[in-house]
Formats: structure tokens, C-alpha cells, sequence
């Protein structure tokens, strides 16, 4: 059993609300969740059994995070974050970030059935759901809460990753539906997802002059024309969770339109926003699983007849990490106490996440030096952490787009802090 670390959460009117709840989602993963790796230990350690020969998941793995969703969807905490008049949870920022830095600290990275004991705003149940028309709704919102069915967010194409405004698919109205056209890539869960949210172009002169112009739909990745065209590996993986999917003439009625015509950038936006919470929440948990461990290390591992730690060029690499972590923590939490003040801290959410990532690729890169040899193991498995790191610099926003974002709204004026 891994023992829970000392829940540190700064006092606040919702300190109860974050403590109770992470007490709780430890118990539940403790109870259900590592029990069902050890029993599965060689499928989830073995690449060649985790994943097919195409490179997507095994039957064995889809079966068993559906089984985490849905156990975690019974004991309430599958849905947590989700609002309330959807039936979630409605908890707010403040508690999502201590919860996922919680959990990461815990266990680390490379768990894929602890990460699918909360819905993630991309693959699962989210404010997005409430933008679904009333007859989506009630025909997949049921199938969502429980963790029976998976989401992907169509947002990135071949030629349209940081500049958005370079989209390329199309949406088309037809009669009573629509008709959809073009590709959609570097999509996370597309291979495995039962619908996709789908950003398609449904104005072209209003997306030519960058104002807008793009529309959200929900497609079902069965429909006629759907086809998942490969699945993209990372880090020399034989396989992977992202993947490259093609619309050929994709029909939806109209009731599977998110929110309003051309509304699409903001509610994408509304989404990413999230993830910037959940990457800065990850980062600075997987920061202070790599420290621990490292520091434990180096009161261990001798060389010139004391320990390393004993050593200044290796306690000013450790201090390095703590000073890192303490000021990136800072700059999180003040983000999600704006946010659950009904800010829309969009300088914030950019800052957050750019020094909380940043600062992870460099505590993952001292961790290893400091453990020499044994950082680069598959022992200790510090390699996890930083291809998460690594991939960190990019997804949901790159580090120079994230400056760009900040440097536009200091010409803006908003140079108070």
C-alpha cells in the first residue's frame, strides 16, 4: 500500500471540502484500483501485451480502465469535478488541483488506471456537456457519468497544431444535419473513443479574417466515414493513446451540434483552461515524487566515504528542485483561487502553466543527474517522468505560445499581478 503523503492544502473556506476528497480517492485507489494492477502486473508492464499488434490498446487494457471508470463513477469520484446540474460533483479549481497533485505525488507517473479514476475534461464528462443539446444529453450524458463510454477532442489537424485559425475541416448544412470533411490529429483516446467532440470550419470567410467561424459537433467514431488512420507513437513506444483520424462526408443531424454556430474557439478554449489546471496540478506532483525519491537517494548512495547528499554540487541540485517547486505551486494555486472566484484569468492560466511545466523539465532532468546511472533505470523509473515532462512543453499549449498569450495581454494593460 502506498501511504498517502501529509495532505498540504493552505486554509480556505474549501479545506475540508479538498481534504475529505482526497482522503477519499486515496482510500478508493488503495482499495479497488491497485489491487486490479498487481492482478494485471504483467499485461500493464509488458508493452507487448498492453498493446496490440496495430499499437493500440489490448482488449485486456480497454476492459480495465472501463472497470476503473465505472467503479469510480459508483463511489462518486469519477465525475467529481463535473458540474452539478450535469449530476457531477461540481467541485471547484482549487480542489482539482490539490486532488491531482495529491495523486501524482502518490503514485507517480505511468499508472493508466489510477489516471482513469477521474474524468478528464477531454476524454470524459465536463462543463463541455453542458453545451449538448437536450437530446444528446439524454442519450449520452447516462453512458458518460458511469465511465461506460469515452470522449476525444478534434481540435489539432496536420497543418493546424499551434495556429488554430490553419483548421481545414469543414462542416457543410445539409437539409436537416450537417456533413463533415477533413482530418483531425495528434487526437488523445481516438483510437479508443466512442465520440469525438469535432471543431470543424462552418463559416469561411468569418474563419478567413480569424473572428470566428468554427463550429463543435458530437460524432460517433462508428459513424460511415469515420476512420482512425494511425495511431501516433511516442518516446519509441510500439504504441500509443493518440491517433490520426479522417471525416469522409461524415453526416450529423443537427442535434449533435455543441452550443452555437460558430461558438466553437471559446468552448475549445473553455477546455483547454482546464487542462492548463490539471498540466500544472501534474507537474508539480510528478516534481515532488521525482524529489522525494531523490532525496532518499542521495542520503543512501556514497562516494568519497559520505553520502551524496553530504556533497554541495548535490544539495544545491536538491535545493534547486525545492526552490522550483515552492514558487510554481504558488503561482497555481493563486490561478485556481482566481478561477473559483469566477475570474477569467487568462494571462494566469498561461503563466501556470508555462513555469509549472518548465519548471518540471528541469527537476526531472537534476533528479536523474543526481541518481547518476540509476536515474536512467527502468528501477526507478524517473524515464516516465520525463517523457511526461518532455510532452508537457507542448500539449495544451506550447511554452512559446503560452508567452505569446502573456506577452499580448501585458500590451493590453493588465500589468497588475
Amino acid at each position: 500500500m502506498a501511504a498517502a503523503p501529509e495532505i498540504e492544502i493552505p486554509a480556505s473556506s474549501d479545506v475540508v471540502e479538498a481534504a475529505e476528497f482526497i482522503e477519499g480517492l486515496h482510500s478508493f485507489i488503495e482499495s479497488v484500483v491497485v489491487p486490479l494492477e498487481e492482478a494485471n502486473r504483467e499485461v500493464l508492464d509488458d508493452p507487448r501485451q498492453f498493446f496490440d499488434e496495430k499499437g493500440a490498446y489490448s482488449p485486456r487494457v480497454l476492459d480495465l480502465l472501463r472497470q476503473v471508470r465505472r467503479a469510480s463513477a459508483e463511489a462518486g469520484y469519477y465525475a467529481a469535478f463535473c458540474p452539478t446540474e450535469l449530476g457531477g460533483g461540481g467541485l471547484g479549481s482549487k480542489t482539482l488541483y490539490e486532488t491531482y497533485e495529491h495523486k501524482y505525488r502518490t503514485y507517480g507517473p505511468g499508472r493508466n488506471l489510477i489516471d482513469a479514476t477521474m474524468s478528464h475534461w477531454a476524454t470524459g464528462p465536463s462543463s463541455l456537456c453542458n453545451y449538448l443539446t437536450p437530446e444528446l444529453r439524454e442519450r449520452l450524458l447516462p453512458a458518460m457519468m458511469s465511465g461506460e463510454i469515452s470522449m476525444c477532442f478534434g481540435m489539432s489537424e496536420p497543418d493546424a497544431g499551434t495556429d488554430a485559425w490553419m483548421m481545414s475541416t469543414r462542416a457543410e448544412k445539409r437539409g436537416s444535419g450537417w456533413v463533415i470533411n477533413g482530418t483531425k490529429q495528434w487526437t488523445s483516446n481516438a483510437p479508443y473513443a466512442d465520440y469525438c467532440y469535432l471543431f470543424a470550419v462552418t463559416d469561411q470567410e468569418t474563419h478567413r479574417e480569424r473572428r470566428g467561424g468554427v463550429s463543435c459537433f458530437v460524432v460517433p467514431m462508428n459513424a460511415e466515414g469515420v476512420n482512425v488512420n494511425s495511431i501516433i507513437k511516442l518516446f519509441g513506444e510500439i504504441g500509443g493513446n493518440e491517433g490520426i483520424t479522417s471525416f469522409t462526408d461524415v453526416v450529423v443531424p443537427e442535434e449533435h451540434l455543441v452550443g452555437e454556430v460558430g461558438q466553437g474557439f471559446s468552448l475549445a478554449m473553455s477546455g483547454v483552461s482546464m487542462g492548463r489546471v490539471y498540466n500544472s496540478a501534474r507537474a508539480i506532483g510528478l516534481s515532488r515524487w521525482l524529489l522525494e525519491r531523490t532525496v532518499e537517494y542521495a542520503k543512501t548512495r556514497k562516494t568519497f566515504g559520505k553520502p551524496i547528499a553530504e556533497h554541495q554540487a548535490i544539495g544545491f541540485k536538491l535545493a534547486d528542485c525545492a526552490m522550483d517547486i515552492y514558487a510554481a505551486r504558488g503561482a497555481a494555486r493563486d490561478l485556481t483561487e482566481r478561477i473559483d472566484r469566477g475570474e477569467l484569468p487568462i494571462r494566469e492560466l498561461a503563466m501556470s502553466k508555462a513555469i509549472c511545466a518548465e519548471a518540471f523539465l528541469r527537476i526531472v532532468d537534476r533528479c536523474m543527474q543526481v541518481c547518476g546511472g540509476m536515474g536512467l533505470t527502468n528501477e526507478l523509473e524517473f524515464y516516465k517522468a520525463w517523457q511526461s515532462a518532455r510532452v508537457m512543453q507542448i500539449a495544451d499549449g506550447s511554452a512559446e505560445m503560452l508567452r505569446r498569450t502573456i506577452a499580448k495581454r501585458l500590451l493590453m494593460g493588465e500589468l497588475d499581478f
